[in-house]
């Protein structure tokens, strides 16, 4: 069975990112970039069903400008076996990367898509749900532990009331939560064996797919800085500020 994990390349999640001075974007010159953290667990997760013999062979995919194939080296020296990047400069939204997504499926034929459940900068936890209905495939979102048996799927993933079990048809979408593993560190030979993998690259026309544009952004701006904390005389004065300011009581 093949398994494919789109990944997305994101601002370091320790670094803290500024606003263009214009308000059109963040500003990510000079900025260290890195693998969406939920985009590591959902390969980490690709690579154990590979170790236990489960899966074949493990295929990441992007879609970003070549800036992003650094991206995919890491995924490739985390243990994936080959990388596809589909090409474009333009900054997409879920619906046109579920699109891509569609089309390269189409081409790979996996048996099984893992993906993050969201990533850090939009945070937009969109596009395995819009890929798994362009797939018409079932789908298990927010997992937290995966179990193949045969050509079924069994998903534990986490809702608001505590834990649901799935089971369905493969091929199948999954999304990857946080409690599903901890994702290894890539060593340096293996850092060395990924520049050698196979990685592709192709364009959005080479998949036949039509963008359309859904939205525009109109201003991006800074959260509002935390206001300083008074000090204050007494407890009664503490437990008036929380109870008449905070409403906290």
């Amino acid at each position: 069975m093949k398994v494919l994990v789109p990944v997305k390349r994101v601002v370091d999640a320790n670094v803290k990112v500024r606003v263009k001075p214009d308000q059109s974007d963040v500003d990510t010159a000079n900025l260290k970039m890195a693998l969406n953290p939920f985009c590591e667990i959902a390969v980490e997760e690709a690579v154990r069903l590979k170790e236990a013999g489960i899966a074949s062979e493990v295929v990441v995919v992007t879609v970003g400008n070549k800036a992003a194939q650094e991206q995919l080296r890491t995924a490739m020296a985390l243990g994936a076996d080959r990388g596809i990047q589909v090409d474009t400069e333009e900054e997409l939204v879920p619906l046109s990367v579920a699109k891509l997504l569609k089309a390269v499926q189409d081409k790979e034929q996996a048996g099984l898509i893992i993906l993050g459940k969201q990533s850090i900068d939009g945070d937009n936890n969109q596009t395995g749900q819009m890929l798994a209905a362009l797939m018409n495939a079932p789908q298990a979102t927010f997992a937290s532990n995966i179990r193949v048996e045969g050509e079924r799927l069994t998903v534990i993933r986490e809702v608001d009331g505590g834990l649901q079990t799935l089971s369905m048809p493969l091929p199948a979408v999954v999304t990857a939560d946080l409690r599903l593993n901890e994702p290894r560190y890539a060593k340096l030979p293996d850092i060395m064996k990924a520049k050698r993998k196979p990685l592709d690259v192709v364009s959005v026309a080479e998949l036949g797919v039509t963008l359309k544009t859904h939205q525009q952004v109109l201003k991006v701006t800074p959260p509002a800085a935390r206001q300083a904390g008074v000090m204050v005389e007494s407890v009664a004065a503490l437990v008036d500020k929380l109870k008449n300011e905070a409403k906290v009581i």
